[in-house]
């Protein structure tokens, strides 16, 4: 009699047991929490992802920035030395004094974000000054302005870009002052190519009237 007792009260045990162990909460619980891992770690990186490519352009928009800023002193440089215009020569003169301050502004940017200062001229830009240095008189002028209305345009398009895209306050700032500084570059630059009859690809005289 006592062991089919305890035999009955082991089966009852086990029995109440199983029928508790659906309603008992616990197993809700644990098919939630790895939909909520689940969400979680889908978050985290994509934000991590979207920081790191947001520095990453950056990054780029800084060096690219120092690099033609320097391609554009030595350009304005070269055209004080070989232009035989009153108006080319002061247009270069500008163009040191512009990209050396702009450049002065962008280096503490590029140290915060880890950008190394360029070390020359890219390919492009060193053809360029190859290409001028060979011209003189009014050939060189012509050659000047056209790069010039082409490489303002280019530059306009990308700090406007990045002024609007960056979340640095940094980048941010130095973008847009960028903006405002190369939009005067390129009204100016457009004049000069209209007073001096020089072909921008037929583009000179509508972006002047903008």
């Amino acid at each position: 009699m006592i062991t089919k007792m305890l035999l009955g009260t082991a089966f009852l045990a086990g029995a109440m047991a199983v029928a508790q162990s659906p309603s008992g909460g616990s197993m809700p619980q644990q098919q939630q929490s790895p939909q909520q891992q689940q969400s979680t770690m889908g978050a985290t990186p994509d934000n991590g992802n979207a920081n790191m490519q947001q520095n990453m352009s950056d990054q780029a928009f800084v060096s690219k920035a120092l690099e033609g800023g320097d391609a554009e002193v030595q350009l304005g440089q070269l055209a004080q030395q070989k232009s035989q215009s009153s108006d080319v020569k002061d247009f270069g003169q500008k163009m040191v004094q512009d990209h050396t301050q702009l450049g002065e502004q962008m280096k503490p940017i590029a140290q915060q974000l880890g950008v190394k200062e360029p070390k020359g001229l890219s390919k492009k830009d060193k053809q360029l000054v190859a290409k001028l240095q060979g011209l003189s008189g009014p050939q060189f002028d012509d050659a000047y302005i056209q790069a010039m209305v082409k490489d303002h345009k280019q530059d306009l398009k990308d700090f406007k870009q990045e002024a609007d895209m960056t979340q640095n306050p940094n980048v941010k700032q130095a973008a847009q002052q960028g903006t405002q500084v190369i939009s005067q570059h390129l009204e100016m630059i457009q004049q000069i190519a209209q007073s001096h009859n020089v072909s921008t690809d037929g583009k000179t005289k509508a972006s002047s009237s903008q």
